[in-house]
């Protein structure tokens, strides 16, 4: 036995030593191959390929370790302990780990229903008025877990998710009649399933969370930049653009008292990485509190730390919690209010959760130098795709200042071309039942070819309607969508150049 043992461990080193590593390093590649840049791409290319470091942060001892530590704070559940390693969940929340939103760190996956720690359940509730107004009893990220005896706003028991057949204009076939289908969320929630008061009309609509892998480097790229793609297109005459979100004075604030034009979530409502997506999402998603960020994530009408709640006035008035608790009303709302809650997130231990957010890599495109890949990347540009999806962008100096627990500690990425295939404006696609007001920003589509291994699903659009690329094409279809030219012209494309557009947007 112990000879037999002896000889598989060596069989085991001979394997591995003549198999070399399953994606080695080039030493000589087109400039295309690099989306992220020298600095920021990995290629990776196995079920891991979304969640590798960049090569700036491997290069630097340091920002590696603390790469790790802060991988854990995305990986990691939260606890509703008061102290220890990730505490303080709650006493509401959207999720108890980051993951669970961004299965392997990619776009959220297409649910039938919604339940909050279904792993790849990456669907945000969009509550909103007539008006697309936002509901002010329910938070931006409405909640659906709590912390007994605390109530969620939303018991998620009474949302329903229904998948419908669309039909469009042209009866779901190419000129050549090949068929496809398009689908679509109808969502809905039970008048019985709030816990806090709710106007007589609301309507629903999900958004999926986008990849993790290369934000970044869309950090980096500098503001004039955004403004001048913006100014661009403006000239071109015939796309409807969001002029106010370019208008200065709607600029997004930060934290040192600059302002930045959006470029971050479907509704561009995130100026910068660090006082952004990344630093907002750790707080109010698992209402953890850290040292510049010392109230609960709770409901519109205390947006900011604001004197009033509608949600803690909810809580406070409920005799089971007041009678669970032994706590006067006054009491419970002054807790759920308070705006000086101790920190249950570290200063360093935030630093290390933004210096994993900002270094996590882009896979590298594959096949850029096939016949087939060319070809692709020919027609995409040439039936107007690449006008929004634009390919190609270069990062500034990378100097970030505004958040001052991270500034000065997060991986840069200075003058590097990379290529995530969006304009980063929003432009309207006019889907049935679509986004809220319709404005939607044009998703990066770099790695995105690779979600089927990484996260087992390939769903794409705001709401994960398509379930391929051609689906997510065809949803562009509408009349008066800004992509109307283009998806005419796809769909009088032959089949075998229809699936060198997919190979592409595939490989990119």
């Amino acid at each position: 036995m112990y000879k037999k043992l002896i000889i598989f461990s060596v069989a085991s080193v001979l394997l591995f030593a003549c198999n070399p590593e399953p994606n080695p390093k080039p030493t000589d590649l087109s400039e295309e191959y690099y989306s992220g840049g020298k600095l920021g791409t990995t290629f990776n290319t196995t079920a891991a390929a979304y969640e590798q470091p960049t090569p700036a942060v491997e290069e630097n001892a340091d920002m590696a370790m603390r790469f790790k530590y802060g991988e854990a704070f995305f990986e990691k559940e939260f606890t509703t302990n008061a102290d220890g390693i990730r505490s303080g969940l709650g006493p509401v929340s959207v999720r108890s780990s980051c993951i669970t939103c961004h299965p392997n760190y990619g776009h959220g996956k297409r649910m039938t229903q919604y339940r909050a720690n279904d792993y790849g359940n990456g669907y945000l509730l969009v509550v909103i008025d007539e008006n697309d107004n936002y509901i002010t009893s329910l938070a931006g990220m409405p909640q659906t877990q709590a912390v007994y005896p605390f109530l969620p706003p939303i018991d998620e028991s009474g949302i329903s998710i229904d998948w419908r057949e669309h039909t469009d204009e042209w009866g779901n076939k190419f000129a050549d009649g090949e068929p496809y289908s398009l689908i679509y969320p109808e969502v809905s929630i039970t008048p019985a399933a709030f816990n806090v008061p709710m106007p007589d009309f609301y309507k629903v609509r999900l958004e999926a969370t986008i990849g993790i892998y290369g934000t970044g480097l869309i950090d980096a790229i500098p503001d004039d930049s955004l403004l001048a793609q913006y100014q661009k297109e403006k000239a071109l005459g015939y796309f409807q653009l969001n002029d106010a979100k370019y208008d200065p004075a709607n600029f997004i604030l930060e934290n040192d008292g600059t302002r930045h034009p959006g470029r971050y979530t479907y509704g561009l409502t995130r100026g910068t990485l660090q006082n952004g997506p990344g630093a907002n999402a750790i707080w109010n998603i698992t209402n953890v509190t850290r040292s510049n960020r010392s109230y609960n994530y709770l409901d519109l009408a205390f947006k900011n730390g604001a004197a009033t709640s509608l949600y803690a006035t909810a809580m406070a008035d409920n005799a089971n919690i007041q009678a669970t608790l032994g706590w006067s009303r006054d009491s419970i709302y002054n807790y759920l209010t308070s705006t000086n809650l101790k920190p249950e997130m570290s200063d360093k231990d935030y630093q290390d959760f933004m210096i994993w957010h900002r270094g996590v890599a882009v896979p590298a495109a594959r096949d850029v130098d096939t016949k087939e890949f060319k070809h692709g990347k020919e027609l995409f540009s040439s039936i107007g795709c690449a006008v929004c999806h634009r390919p190609k962008w270069k990062t500034g100096a990378d100097n970030y200042t505004g958040d001052t627990l991270a500034a000065g500690k997060l991986p840069r990425y200075p003058y590097q071309t990379i290529f995530p295939y969006t304009d980063l404006l929003q432009h309207k696609l006019f889907m049935v039942n679509d986004i809220r007001t319709g404005w939607c920003r044009t998703t990066p589509l770099w790695a995105r070819g690779l979600s089927q291994k990484v996260t087992g699903a390939s769903d794409r659009l705001h709401d994960m309607r398509a379930r391929s690329v051609i689906e997510a094409i065809m949803w562009h279809g509408s009349e008066s969508s800004d992509a109307r030219r283009s998806v005419e012209r796809f769909r009088e494309l032959p089949k075998a150049d229809r699936d060198a557009i997919v190979k592409f947007i595939e490989s990119i």
